[in-house]
């Protein structure tokens, strides 16, 4: 079963995130076979409106995409991404086939 990686986001410096973390994260994620659905700025239909943007990426399951995020690859972006963004990462698996 397909899970869900939902990232919620604000860029703060956007050299940073266009030329160092998001082609990283983009490649890292492609390693363990996810693959970004959408990413762009988010229109609010409610609630809290702070982290402006958003991307949906999909994994083959919930324990490869945990296996991605843990990866040494992802964690030595960590430090980028913080400087790039503020950011908020959610896990959700899909539904049964």
């Amino acid at each position: 079963m397909s899970a869900y990686v939902i990232v919620e986001f604000t860029v703060k410096d956007p050299d940073v995130y266009r030329e160092k973390y998001g082609p990283s994260a983009g490649r890292t994620a492609k390693e363990y076979g996810g693959e970004v659905l959408a990413n762009s700025i988010w229109e609010i239909l409610h609630g809290d409106g702070s982290l402006t943007s958003g991307a949906l990426m999909r994994f083959p399951d919930h324990e490869t995409a945990i296996k991605w995020y843990s990866s040494p690859e992802y964690q030595q972006l960590i430090d980028v991404r913080s400087v790039a963004m503020d950011a908020r990462f959610s896990l959700l698996d899909g539904l049964p086939s």
